[in-house]
């Protein structure tokens, strides 16, 4: 398979990764004191959605949990298989994660809305890993239940 073919841009084969997604790592989720912002609204969102939710916050986390969950420090640090790791961090700061990202080796990354690498996005899906860029998944998954 062509790298390309692993850059996931149309809403069907976006979807599918959904519908076959149960396990989302989420690697720069906020904690619980910071409900309000997107990258702790949306993991919340997924986990009351049936999906399991596995924090990879970037900084330290009192008590060591957010969404009642045990946080891990690195991506390939969580135990078992990941389908998905759903990014949120600022394009210039991913490319420090590819190495993890592709050690962990999940189905997909994801970069949430806004947020785009293009370089990381090739070396990911040359490492065999499906990519989305720019997209929200609780936009996706909610057009998905229309």
């Amino acid at each position: 398979m062509d790298w390309q073919e692993r850059l996931l841009t149309d809403p069907e084969r976006i979807h599918a990764l959904l519908r076959s997604t149960r396990r989302v790592a989420v690697l720069g989720i906020k904690p619980d004191d910071e409900a309000e912002k997107p990258a702790h609204a949306v993991p919340r969102y997924l986990q009351a959605h049936g999906y399991e939710v596995i924090p990879v916050p970037v900084k330290d986390v009192p008590g060591g949990t957010i969404l009642g969950r045990p946080v891990y420090r690195r991506v390939a640090d969580v135990p078992g298989e990941v389908d998905v790791v759903e990014v949120f961090r600022k394009p210039e700061d991913i490319t420090a994660h590819v190495d993890d990202l592709i050690a962990k080796h999940p189905r997909a990354v994801w970069f949430q809305l806004g947020i785009r690498n293009d370089a990381a996005a090739e070396r990911l899906a040359r490492a065999g890993i499906d990519v989305v860029q720019d997209h929200c998944m609780k936009v996706e998954h909610s057009r998905m239940q229309r």
